[in-house]
């Protein structure tokens, strides 16, 4: 088995991708099983790991809006739902063998530690692996932003964000068959281009402090193991 060429990354995993292959919503276990065999392997690489996990697949705040809450009450009840996402990826790779901690933005003790920079740093460096919950824990801020945050907090080398498709494309794959795939981008053309890597955001926050972000295809198998021991797959963003 090859080396690991990162020794501390921020995963960043939509919500989505724990619905599973039929996309009916919720958790389905089967899918974060085989997602967390994955991540139980690379950690015993003895890479440090960081995550964030959306809550799409449970609530998302915008769609509350559209329901007529008001912003701020749909982006926590967003922020709930990734705490539940959370508690189920670290169950499972508990369950692997894998001490992992969940840490939120919003303090609930009985549940999650609550996030102090310090002490997830330490976590990370006896080998427990970090779960990023809630979100910032602030409205009107993305997931996205909170990987971006909290990886450049934790001294993070990359962040890696696990989707459904192989990279960033220049259109939509699944409405245009003739979309180009990019292997490299820099974050003025992510900007410029109004790509759909990560929100503004947490690519204006990656780009002053020259943090790379992988976008990879996380329903492959072995995906994950591939982008941590260097494999050029997915689309890669640095530089200007």
């Amino acid at each position: 088995m090859s080396k690991a060429v990162y020794s501390r990354v921020m995963l960043k995993l939509s919500g989505q991708a724990l619905e599973g292959v039929e996309g009916r919503g919720g958790i389905d276990f089967d899918t974060v099983g085989r997602f967390c065999d994955e991540v139980a392997q690379v950690a015993r690489m003895g890479v440090e790991i960081g995550m964030v996990i959306g809550g799409g697949n449970i609530f998302r705040g915008e769609r509350g809006v559209e329901t007529g809450l008001d912003r701020p009450t749909g982006d926590y009840m967003g922020m709930l739902a990734t705490v539940i996402n959370s508690l189920a990826i670290q169950a499972s790779l508990e369950k692997r063998g894998v001490m992992t901690r969940v840490m939120s933005a919003i303090e609930m003790p009985p549940i999650a530690e609550r996030y102090i920079r310090r002490r997830a740093t330490r976590h990370l460096d006896k080998g427990r692996i970090v779960i990023f919950a809630a979100g910032t824990g602030n409205p009107f801020f993305t997931t996205d932003t909170a990987a971006a945050l909290r990886a450049n907090e934790i001294g993070a080398e990359i962040v890696m964000k696990a989707t459904r498709v192989d990279g960033v494309y220049e259109a939509d794959p699944k409405t245009n068959k003739d979309a180009k795939r990019y292997e490299n981008l820099n974050y003025t053309e992510v900007l410029s281009q109004n790509l759909r890597v990560m929100d503004a955001t947490a690519i204006s926050l990656c780009r002053e402090n020259n943090l790379p972000v992988l976008v990879f295809d996380l329903t492959q198998p072995g995906n994950l193991m591939k982008v941590i021991q260097g494999d050029p797959i997915g689309t890669l963003v640095k530089g200007e």
